[in-house]
């Protein structure tokens, strides 16, 4: 999930910090609540830094820091006492700190005097605003000095600034304090075993377009908006309860993760879209949002169609290649800031990406499945038409049936895969591969992308299209298990290069073929058994490439280490197959693993063994929360549980597999057909409550597109 210039590598946030996320909108802070501008620290609103300095101090001593701890992902609370100046080890002052972002920040002080005499106490905030890009800060990079002029009078200061022709600002608001260019200053008396507190916000412009941080709680209930939006989104998602308290917490973190990474479409606030992970992407990504809203179908299917929606009203319409635009391609990124082009090659929106087009018609298919009216799938099915062209005609560059990519220009990304790093694609010796790469799960999206468009022409009693397509599948496949099996090593090549070599090392991207049915039945049993061999499996997970390869780093991005999100993949695709041991060990593994991050499974993780180190080794800069990572725990409970419907065909499937020590599960509340059902297993027999009229449950597994379109075939030669 990389930006731009992926070859870069963003600096960590350094040991300590605390990220709270809202919407667009995030804070980074030490544990003290402390902002530092030389560290990528600060307060982001549309990807732009308007806090970059925020420092507390009590007598001119920073707070020691006892606590920190996210009540909420949009809210902190902060715990530090202030040292003493005559030496003795335990200080009286106590100093909380009580932080709500949302589209700014309000800040709640409380000082504590837990001593017998009055403490005079100076409280200082000196603050920082560089206006800086998203890019410039996590690439430590800031080239761009702004004009700035600051306007303090009365408990506020203004900050404004322009940078060629840009003019952004910032207002900090701290009723009762003294204040100078500088920061705030209070003078008080803090009265023994009392206490003293203060608020302030902070409110940004952009553009000179105020943004409400709305911090009022205005209706009296102690509410905030961000605490409204949290409670609706609890009231529309399901209710978990499983035997093992471990899972139950991961699952329950999870649903709170993805809450907070929703994020509105700035066109129609009405939909709202999936981020792809805290803190630097906090926007619409094409693969990483397509991916985590359909993980995320059975806890609410309403994400993949705003996801959809969004996705089609910013598709491909001309060549550039700068964005790497071209007609019907998905997008890979969108940035809010007007300086966006410092990474974005001069636009906000950039396209480099080959799979989120196909990726954006199988994930339509997913959402007529779950029911959703006839004419809001009718506007997309055009959007859907013109992906499947950019497929034939910029996706496959040389014509050969299978989809490419090459960068359009020298600022690109090098690869356009999921694993997008710069040396994310390699050869077994270690060796890169030269493009046009055609990757291996590219062709198991683009099998699905015209399977999927074929289900909906048949449904839509279009039977010439529908063969067309059918048969496209077909000639993919065929042409795919002959090209990408390598016989005597039992395992299918990561891609081919310019050359049509193939680009043989051994990596987890043929385990996203299992999910999409591409892989033949006969070579399915040596595909595993590689997937699971010691090279492979590091007993957290599913490294993303075999440590006998000649690229193998386990601290790398993507050659060796374990991301979570892809052995949720592969675990769906193993159950697909058959192999339900493999799917649990997989599924076991990474709840295990999260029991070691509070319950929250990174982006990724280091790809040492279990046998070498007993808790997974974190990796230095991975996103967290991230939208696919969050969805996993989803994702892996629905794939052993064989969860899956088709509303239009009004059935509903369930054949769970859970492995025993996960206990009994109770799920209400889940969405289903426009109605909410309730879900019992006990002792792996379950049952179903309140299937809304026309649906009926069915025991077993939801017929693959394939099956489908066999059906619909045959319905039609009768």
């Amino acid at each position: 999930m990389a930006g731009w210039n992926a070859d870069t590598a963003a600096g960590p946030l350094g040991a300590g910090t605390v990220t709270l996320v809202e919407g667009s909108s995030f804070c980074i802070s030490l544990q003290n609540g402390d902002m530092h501008s030389e560290h990528p620290h600060g307060l982001f609103v549309q990807d732009t830094r308007i806090l970059s300095g925020w420092g507390l101090t009590v007598n001119g001593q920073p707070l020691e820091p006892l606590a920190a701890e996210a009540k909420e992902p949009y809210r902190g609370q902060f715990v530090g006492r202030v040292a003493r100046s005559d030496g003795y080890a335990d200080s009286s002052l106590i100093v909380e700190r009580l932080r709500e972002v949302g589209s700014g920040i309000q800040e709640r002080i409380v000082v504590r005097n837990y001593s017998r005499e009055p403490a005079e106490c100076v409280i200082s905030l000196t603050i920082e605003a560089d206006f800086a890009d998203l890019f410039e800060v996590k690439e430590a990079r800031i080239q761009r000095r702004w004009d700035e002029t600051r306007q303090a009078n009365d408990g506020t200061l203004i900050i404004q600034a322009i940078w060629h022709g840009i003019r952004k600002g910032v207002a900090i608001r701290a009723p009762g304090a003294g204040s100078s260019a500088e920061g705030f200053t209070y003078q008080v008396s803090v009265p023994p075993h009392g206490s003293w507190n203060a608020a302030l916000t902070v409110v940004p412009s952009i553009d000179q377009d105020s943004i409400s941080p709305a911090f009022v709680h205005s209706d009296g209930d102690g509410l905030s908006p961000r605490d409204r939006r949290r409670q609706d989104w609890v009231a529309k998602i399901p209710v978990l309860q499983i035997g093992n308290r471990s899972i139950e917490r991961t699952l329950r973190r999870s649903y709170d993760d993805l809450g907070s990474l929703r994020i509105e479409d700035p066109d129609h606030p009405d939909r709202v879209v999936v981020a792809a992970g805290a803190p630097w992407f906090m926007t619409l990504f094409g693969r990483d949002s397509l991916w985590a809203s359909e993980m995320a179908l059975a806890v609410d299917p309403s994400l993949a169609l705003g996801t959809l929606q969004t996705l089609a009203d910013r598709q491909g319409a001309v060549i550039d290649p700068m964005s790497e635009e071209e007609p019907g391609k998905i997008l890979h990124e969108v940035r809010l800031d007007v300086s966006s082009g410092l990474s974005l090659g001069g636009k906000s929106v950039y396209y480099g990406s080959v799979d989120a087009t196909p990726l954006f018609v199988a994930t339509l298919a997913s959402v007529i499945r779950w029911g959703f009216a006839k004419e809001t799938i009718a506007a997309l099915l055009p959007h859907a038409d013109r992906a499947l062209d950019w497929i034939r005609e910029y996706g496959d560059k040389d014509g050969d049936g299978f989809v490419e990519y090459q960068r359009l220009n020298d600022q690109g990304l090098i690869n356009q895969g999921w694993k997008d790093s710069w040396d994310g694609i390699n050869f077994a010796d270690g060796t890169l591969p030269e493009p046009p790469i055609a990757l291996c799960e590219v062709q198991a999206y683009v099998y699905t992308a015209y399977q999927a468009r074929a289900w909906m022409a048949y449904d839509a009693g279009d039977t010439s299209l529908a063969e067309e397509l059918s048969d496209r599948a077909a000639q993919l496949k065929k042409r795919f298990n002959e090209q990408f099996w390598i016989p005597e090593r039992g395992y299918y090549a990561i891609a081919l290069d310019g050359k049509k070599r193939q680009v043989d090392a051994c990596a987890s991207n043929m385990g996203h073929c299992l999910w999409y049915g591409l892989i033949d039945e006969d070579k399915a049993p040596q595909v595993v058994e590689r997937l699971m061999s010691p090279e492979m499996f590091s007993g957290w997970g599913i490294r993303t490439l075999a440590s006998d390869m000649g690229a193998y780093n386990p601290a790398s991005y993507h050659n060796g280490s374990v991301w979570p999100h892809d052995n949720a993949i592969i675990a769906a695709g193993l159950l697909r197959y058959g192999f339900v041991a493999e799917a649990q060990r997989i599924s076991t593994a990474l709840f295990e693993a999260a029991e070691y991050s509070d319950g929250r499974l990174p982006e990724l993780f280091c790809g040492f063994s279990r046998d070498m180190f007993a808790a997974p080794v974190p990796y230095p800069t991975a996103c967290s929360p991230q939208a696919w990572a969050a969805t996993t725990p989803i994702q892996l409970i629905t794939s052993l549980m064989q969860y899956d419907t088709n509303v239009s065909r009004g059935e509903f499937w369930m054949n769970p597999v859970l492995p025993e020590s996960y206990g009994d599960l109770h799920v209400a509340n889940a969405p289903m057909a426009g109605g909410r059902i309730t879900i019992d297993i006990v002792n792996s027999v379950p049952t179903v409550q309140g299937l809304p009229e026309g649906m009926a449950y069915r025991r077993g597994h939801r017929p693959w597109i394939t099956e489908m379109l066999d059906q619909a075939s045959q319905s039609r030669q009768v």
